[in-house]
């Protein structure tokens, strides 16, 4: 059952879903649940294996819950005992145990594989994204400049982005060679409501793609989402700095954090 368990996670991983993994690591007293006892919960409230069943089992899977949602994982106790608030049980016994989450690699879609898009993937290659490239030309978009991408698309942009499952753990800058592209793609991607969306370009050139999707009824806080200009200023001209500060923001982003600099947080002694 382990390693069909395992297998199981391992499938749905690869499929971009989170999974909770519960183990029983100790065991006390009687308990209906022996020590090593697994349990998968999936994105879908599907569930495999069992950590003892009854209201033990209950309160265990609601915790799986609760990790899923906030992407963390959580060590638990119960007692098993007519005291106990959460798992009134005559067994009388203890379990401990242990919650983990799996997840995907959140994934880099970078359209335009263009000078901004190869420094983009560049600074992007040691951090752990998988990494997706588009473009409408394969003399751009192809193995041999992009070698260690996951996936390298070339053609109708709109269509490959139709095609693609972009979801809330994907992360997108868009730089292809020009307005009528950027227009096509951000069209293509906004529906989805990804966390981030960033696209390179001039504030006027943004205020006018705006007001083109809000002609076509993309809503105004779907628009004011996007990050455009995108990436952090930090005074340079150089397009690879420029790269690395755009990939700065949208770490930021993804990691829910702020400008604030840690030199300026004191430390209490």
């Amino acid at each position: 059952m382990h390693s069909e368990i395992l297998d199981k996670i391992n499938n749905e991983v690869k499929n971009g879903n989170k999974v909770a993994f519960a183990m029983l690591t100790e065991v006390k007293g009687s308990s209906p649940g022996k020590a090593g006892a697994t349990l998968a919960y999936f994105k879908d409230g599907s569930i495999i294996g069992t950590v003892g069943g009854g209201i033990l089992e209950y309160e265990i899977i609601n915790k799986c819950k609760e990790c899923l949602e906030n992407e963390n994982d959580s060590l638990f106790k119960h007692l098993l005992n007519d005291k106990s608030e959460d798992t009134p049980m005559q067994c009388g016994g203890s379990v401990t145990g242990y919650i983990k989450v799996f997840k995907p690699k959140p994934k880099l879609l970078i359209v335009g594989a263009g000078h901004v898009g190869i420094n983009l993937y560049n600074v992007s290659r040691t951090l752990d994204f998988y990494t997706i490239i588009v473009d409408d030309r394969e003399e751009f978009a192809n193995e041999e400049r992009f070698k260690f991408a996951n996936e390298i698309y070339s053609g109708n942009i709109k269509n490959i982005l139709s095609k693609l499952n972009i979801d809330d753990n994907t992360y997108v800058i868009i730089a292809t060679r020009g307005y009528e592209k950027d227009l096509e793609a951000l069209r293509e991607i906004i529906k989805n409501d990804p966390p981030y969306i960033g696209m390179i370009g001039s504030n006027k050139k943004w205020e006018k793609i705006k007001d083109d999707l809000a002609k076509e009824n993309i809503s105004s806080d779907k628009l004011n989402k996007v990050y455009a200009p995108v990436g952090l200023n930090i005074c340079s001209n150089e397009v690879n700095e420029i790269a690395f500060g755009i990939i700065a923001e949208l770490l930021l982003v993804k990691n829910k954090g702020d400008l604030s600099h840690r030199k300026d947080k004191k430390l209490k002694r």
